[in-house]
């Protein structure tokens, strides 16, 4: 999210966090106690409630119901259903619709998340696949957390990670791909300075001077 972010920044576009839409939802599930394993349940909630960003915010904010969520679909217990929300096929299919509805408002963005550039934007111009050790990720989780002043047990961090990696690859809609022709970038001994240098030269090889506004059609470049 930190890179996609950034990336969206240096190139004057907007970024689509599609991972806090499906915290959201997740969240909500939560709250009105849905069962995480109820696509029905939980798409019919969305629905009723629906989902907006405010572009104008920096950070984007996300609003469900118009409430602002802020940092709330960052929470460990959140984390620890989203991957079952986000398996529910009913729940995907109204989160994909949504994500290809912005993409076609604004066909220049930069979207982040684990189906973007296998399932959802598989036509995109340019797709990366970002990984890095369990560890790695974790240490950098437990970062954001302390810098949001919010008190997380590490093991329970890197457990939740390694959770995640494994529903969301085993999941039958959707899962967590290498898709074919997407650029790797190994994050793990980089700063995000360089992982964003990478990311922006392959963008530029792919689209040239094209790349940021909101010019052209078709689906997110």
């Amino acid at each position: 999210s930190s890179v996609a972010s950034r990336l969206a920044d240096r190139l004057g576009l907007i970024h689509l966090d599609t991972g806090a839409m499906y915290r959201a939802a997740a969240l909500v599930a939560a709250e009105r106690g849905i069962d995480p394993d109820d696509g029905p349940a939980i798409a019919a909630a969305i629905e009723d409630l629906g989902l907006h960003f405010d572009w104008e915010a920096r950070p984007p904010r996300l609003l469900v119901g118009g409430r602002d969520l802020g940092e709330r679909i960052r929470d460990l217990d959140v984390g620890r259903i989203v991957s079952r929300v986000a398996a529910c096929p009913e729940v995907r299919d109204v989160l994909t619709r949504w994500q290809r509805e912005i993409a076609r408002e604004r066909p220049r963005l930069v979207t982040e998340g684990r189906d973007q550039g296998s399932t959802v934007f598989p036509d995109a111009d340019v797709r990366f696949y970002l990984d890095a050790d369990t560890d790695i990720r974790a240490d950098r989780r437990m970062r954001q957390l302390t810098d949001a002043g919010r008190a997380a047990d590490r093991e329970d961090v890197r457990e939740d990670i390694r959770r995640r990696d494994r529903l969301d690859r085993e999941r039958s809609d959707g899962p967590l791909v290498l898709p074919e022709g997407a650029v790797v970038v190994d994050t793990g001994n980089r700063s995000l300075e360089e992982v964003l240098e990478v990311m922006l030269t392959a963008v530029h090889a792919a689209v040239g001077g094209d790349a940021g506004g909101d010019a052209g059609d078709g689906g997110p470049r």
